[in-house]
């Protein structure tokens, strides 16, 4: 297993620290174009800058993005360990060492993790082989001696904190991906977001929409009704076509092919955009993994549709 520790900002741990959220975005401010240092479901360690060099904390890699600032707030909110949009964007300004422009809206490197844990000062673990030349993160494997001795310190803290324990514990049920010593990590709603917003590739099934900001990352079931976080539970959707969904005037049949509600026009007098698109085959995303669940949109056919 791959173990990654990252150079934290101490802004961004402590105030997560005292939120103590179910998932958070470790954001870059100025974005790579990938993140394969390690695997979903794999942990991403935080270390605090030189001189001090200890972990502090982690939590277990999902999915890496590159986001508008203002979709990243959206999506995260304060789990971007700011108190606010415009902090965020401070933040990133500062990094980037540039003047502050109210209206900017920077890109900026998401990597997305599930189950964030923070130690209490003395839990704090020294990293005796950390270079200075070392600016963003290193990578670690459990083969080697001294990834093996890291990861058994933190699983050392993680079990006497029953919260943290309760929480392996219920990662040790989830469904295995990648390799078979990693587990894909249960996803908290602004990753879901992100991920199913990525999966289709941003682009909306039903208008074929690339407006990122009018894109919604809409629950085949809603979460209130049972349905869960999983992007197999999710469609990608303009936000009026979203609305239309939840509200049962159209939806997607287990095939895949969209089927619009006679509702709109009585009701509305109106929905000639929608009816274009009726019987129409949706793209579903290239990994099956990803793919909308048969099952679910059977359950939205049956509970929610108005036909």
């Amino acid at each position: 297993m791959k173990v990654f520790i990252a150079i934290t900002d101490s802004d961004w741990f402590n105030h997560l620290a005292k939120l103590r959220p179910d998932e958070a975005n470790f954001w870059q401010p100025s974005p790579s174009a990938n993140f394969k240092a390690i695997s979903p479901g794999e942990p991403f360690l935080f270390k605090l800058h030189s001189p001090q060099n200890f972990i502090v904390g982690g939590g277990f890699f999902s999915h890496y993005a590159v986001l508008p600032t203002a979709f990243a707030w959206s999506a995260f909110g304060q789990k971007n360990g700011a108190t606010s949009e415009q902090e965020l964007r401070i933040r990133v300004e500062r990094y980037r060492r540039i003047e502050h422009d109210l209206l900017a809206d920077y890109s900026i490197g998401c990597i997305l993790l599930q189950d964030p844990f923070f130690f209490a000062n003395e839990e704090w673990i020294p990293v005796s082989d950390w270079s200075r030349e070392i600016v963003r993160g290193k990578t670690y494997t459990t083969d080697e001696e001294a990834g093996q001795r890291i990861w058994s310190e933190v699983e050392i803290r993680l079990r006497s904190n029953v919260v943290n324990r309760r929480q392996a514990q219920e990662r040790d049920d989830r469904p295995r991906y990648g390799n078979p010593q990693t587990v894909f990590p249960r996803l908290g709603q602004g990753t879901f977001r992100v991920i199913v917003t990525d999966v289709y590739k941003r682009q909306c099934v039903l208008t074929g929409s690339h407006v990122l900001h009018v894109l919604d990352a809409a629950h085949i079931r809603p979460y209130r009704l049972g349905g869960n976080h999983d992007p197999t539970n999710g469609l990608l959707l303009r936000q009026d076509v979203h609305t239309l969904f939840d509200r049962g005037y159209l939806t997607v049949t287990p095939e895949y092919h969209i089927e619009v509600s006679k509702r709109i026009k009585e009701e509305f007098d109106n929905g000639r955009e929608y009816y274009a698109h009726h019987g129409q085959r949706i793209t579903i995303p290239n990994q099956e993994m990803f793919r909308p669940s048969t099952e679910q949109l059977a359950w939205h056919n049956e509970n929610v549709f108005r036909p």
